[in-house]
């Protein structure tokens, strides 16, 4: 029974059949082509056998397997490895199919190749998951070819293995890395000219070349006068250690999906990132979700490990449809963020008179910290604006849409004349935006 469950045909079989099939019916017209016809057929039985015994009479003549990474980013491209090894003693064709996670929904995954014998080969490819969670991946399926090509046998690796689907982690690492070789621009980044010096300092030392003459300290100058000639600077550095938040809005307005990804999602990789690159300037991060109740807060630190407890948490946040509570984000706020800090609120305003219910909490919030309110441009709307309109209809939606835009700009000029910062952003520039944002006001010397 195992024999032929992993039996299959190949179309070169079918087609040779049916080629011989044709030739015994038109054997009825020329009974002398029967004989003939019947030594074919008998060859191809026999080639048939042949084929069967080339293919199975090795118990393990073919080698696969899947490489996967530990867990999968979110949002990214994901590369993955199957390598092939043929151990029959004769040249094979192959095709492999690769049993992916529904979540996907492909059914492309089919490759094709040739190993001469004892050859090994590596078949790349990239998946792209757009939701978190637990993905499962089926059997790796080899359908392996003799050089006769009449028949398959499917040998099967890797069965079932689940891997998870964290937040971005990849683009996270990309800006790590960029950010330490001075590349950010590379990602969108602008280089933000520091404004005046942060209140931090450091020390007095002695002047160099290059140093700003506004920070000569006349007092230890003239003291270190009597012994040599040199003039002393106060050194600053930047102010570390500061509370920098991400409040992520899990209700209802975050669940309009951009290319596959959520808002939701989009927030969370953005808040990933922007938390590395807060514990990088050695600031300490945090995190607290909401929707219509209060979900995770994490305290905002820096110490070893904690960027893993951020992951963690991201990794775990579910959807909620439900009509998002200011109320009790203020209460929280209040109730747990005792020192002035940095709130990153990522939600999503359609309308002026949607922002207007939840200016009261803004307010608030923005009395006590440096809030930065991030919201998002719908870009099918945009789109949409900038095609022309070709009848009637079209130019109802667009009058429609230009409302709609023009109600996110209001927002942006209503919420400044309160003295809270914004980011009106499409999904996928969120996080250059974000990290943007976060250098300039640390730059700015507001946090």
């Amino acid at each position: 029974m195992t024999i032929f469950r992993a039996l299959f045909v190949s179309t070169r079989l079918w087609f040779t059949l049916i080629a011989i099939t044709l030739l015994f019916i038109a054997s009825y017209a020329f009974p002398i082509l029967f004989p003939l016809i019947q030594i074919v057929f008998a060859v191809f039985v026999l080639l048939i056998g042949i084929d069967s015994w080339l293919l199975f009479r090795t118990k393990n003549a073919f080698f696969a397997r899947r490489e996967l990474p530990e867990r999968l980013s979110n949002g990214d491209e994901n590369p993955l490895t199957i390598y092939l090894e043929n151990r029959y003693t004769f040249r094979t064709t192959v095709e492999v199919i690769d049993e992916i996670p529904f979540q996907f929904q492909r059914r492309d995954v089919l490759f094709r190749a040739q190993l001469k014998p004892r050859e090994t080969q590596a078949i790349r490819y990239e998946l792209r998951p757009t939701r978190r969670g637990e993905y499962s991946f089926g059997a790796v399926n080899v359908f392996v070819m003799s050089p006769l090509g009449l028949l398959k046998r499917r040998h099967q690796f890797e069965k079932g293995k689940v891997v998870a689907v964290y937040p971005s982690f990849l683009q996270m690492r990309q800006y790590e890395l960029l950010a330490v070789t001075n590349r950010l621009n590379e990602l969108g980044i602008k280089r933000i000219r520091r404004i005046g010096h942060s209140m931090e300092f450091e020390q007095v030392r002695p002047y160099t070349t290059g140093d700003d003459i506004r920070t000569i300290n006349w007092k230890a100058t003239s003291r270190r006068a009597a012994q040599e000639s040199s003039l002393m600077i106060n050194a600053y550095q930047d102010e570390r250690s500061q509370p920098v938040y991400c409040l992520i809005d899990k209700g209802r307005v975050m669940q309009s999906p951009f290319e596959g990804l959520t808002l939701l999602d989009y927030a969370i990789n953005a808040s990933l990132v922007l938390s590395n690159i807060a514990l990088m300037k050695q600031d300490r991060a945090g995190i607290l979700t909401f929707s219509d109740r209060i979900g995770h807060l994490l305290p905002a630190d820096r110490r070893s490990g904690h960027m893993l407890k951020i992951l963690e948490l991201l990794y775990r946040q579910r959807t909620r449809f439900l009509e998002t509570d200011y109320e009790s984000l203020y209460a929280s706020v209040r109730a747990h963020i005792r020192q002035r800090s940095l709130l990153l609120l990522f939600t999503n305003f359609e309308t002026v008179s949607g922002m207007h219910r939840q200016l009261p909490y803004l307010r608030r919030l923005a009395k006590d910290h440096l809030l930065l309110v991030i919201f998002f441009e719908n870009t099918e709307l945009r789109d949409l604006l900038n095609q022309p309109a070709a009848n009637t209809e079209e130019i109802y939606l667009k009058t429609i849409g230009e409302k709609f835009s023009f109600e996110k700009k209001q927002i942006v000029k209503e919420l400044a004349q309160y003295g809270i910062q914004t980011i009106l952003t499409a999904p996928q520039n969120l996080t250059a935006n974000t990290v943007n944002k976060y250098l300039e006001l640390k730059a700015r010397g507001m946090i």
